[in-house]
């Protein structure tokens, strides 16, 4: 079993094999599609499906599938376990531990650990997602619904009418401002226009209620979007 105590490194694989990967639903070994526990139209191109786990000892831990393997991002270390045959949902092992994943529910065995039963917080596993794959920044907003990453793998990307539009742009190198707290990306790209402002003041969902450490305003093509974001690195 591969052990990794540096999440930072395993996060870079996991981000090489995500651009390596195509987009696609990955079969169980009993027959059945396990599909991403995300609805993020920004990952929908990515192959992989991220879990966000709270169990029942009121321990939390991340779990990325990767083809026929899965990473699990531990308070102990990151762990990588092979799939193997099972009756039914997504079984992962490696000697005795264990990561059985049936639908929003898992089941997590560790050496010498009493096994733990734990549900998938699809909410956090969006952003868990999205800071494995390589996101650096991530924000969102509402009407119309609206997600931004920025990311210095993949630049850009903007996702805007709930989903029906998106696109993608190089990511300049910001100008900052520390008395107003803010940074700002300006960009084009295929003949639209770009601006970000990231300004360092509390925000709220104005939808959910989650509350953010940074509000953020969009202006693309001379069209303002608001909402809030965080960093995820």
């Amino acid at each position: 079993m591969k052990v990794f105590t540096d999440r930072r490194f395993a996060t870079c694989v996991l981000v090489f094999l995500s651009l390596q990967l195509t987009a696609c639903d990955r079969e169980s070994s009993d027959g059945s599609t396990v599909r991403p526990a995300t609805a993020d139209p920004v990952s929908a191109r990515t192959s992989g499906h991220t879990f966000a786990y709270e169990c029942s000892d009121e321990s939390n831990f991340t779990a990325r599938v990767e083809g026929e393997a899965a990473w699990l991002f531990l308070a102990s270390g990151t762990l990588n376990l092979p799939q193997v045959p099972s009756a039914s949902g997504a079984k992962f092992q490696e000697g005795s531990t264990v990561y059985w994943s049936k639908g929003e529910m898992a089941m997590l065995e560790l050496e010498g650990q009493p096994g733990l039963e734990c549900r998938n917080n699809r909410s956090k596993a969006i952003w868990e997602d999205a800071k494995l794959r390589g996101a650096d920044f991530r924000a969102v907003g509402n009407e119309p619904g609206w997600i931004l990453e920025i990311s210095r793998s993949y630049g850009i990307v903007l996702v805007t009418n709930y989903g029906a539009d998106r696109l993608t742009f190089a990511a300049p190198e910001p100008t900052s401002d520390e008395v107003s707290r803010t940074t700002t990306y300006e960009t084009s790209e295929n003949g639209h226009v770009l601006t970000i402002t990231l300004e360092g003041n509390r925000c709220s969902d104005t939808m959910s209620g989650e509350r953010f450490e940074t509000t953020v305003a969009v202006v693309l093509d001379g069209n303002a979007l608001s909402g809030c974001g965080r960093a995820l690195h």
